[in-house]
């Protein structure tokens, strides 16, 4: 049944489908939870769209084939989506742990779409433990959190 699938929806696998939707939910959700942007909706088609290109563009056999163009185009639209995100207010620039997010779940799927699963699952990881480990210990010593007060 997982052959028929697979070969059903070539040149992509459920296996790297299933990777990159877990990935994207597991940040999604940390950013839906404390009611950031770019939530678990967002997260997955971000790395899902990432794997889609990398994987239709590896598929690709020629002598004008260069994966890494794809990569690149990811890299720009992504930063233009990132920059969407980002907003100012007052003194404050607002949004760019967001951009940054969305920027990194692109990257999770474009490593899908090379078949690296392991450094995905260990990126998504490390993301996860940043955006929520360091927001814990900003809260707990308050030295390294931003500073509200004027001095």
């Amino acid at each position: 049944m997982l052959a028929l699938i697979n070969e059903l929806i070539t040149p992509l696998n459920l296996t790297a489908i299933l990777t990159a939707t877990c990935c994207s939910f597991i940040i999604g959700l940390e950013r839906q939870y404390f009611g950031k942007p770019a939530g678990i909706r967002t997260s997955i088609l971000i790395c899902l769209g990432a794997y889609c290109f990398v994987a239709l563009s590896s598929s690709l056999i020629g002598d004008s084939t260069d994966t890494s163009r794809v990569v690149g185009q990811v890299v720009t639209g992504i930063g233009f989506l990132g920059a969407g995100i980002m907003f100012n207010n007052g003194e404050v620039v607002q949004g760019i742990t967001s951009a940054a997010v969305i920027w990194i779940i692109a990257a999770i799927g474009c490593m899908i779409g090379f078949g690296h699963y392991g450094a995905a699952i260990g990126i998504t990881l490390l993301t996860v433990f940043v955006l929520f480990g360091i927001s814990f210990l900003e809260h707990r010593f308050k030295k390294l959190g931003l500073r509200t007060d004027k001095e």
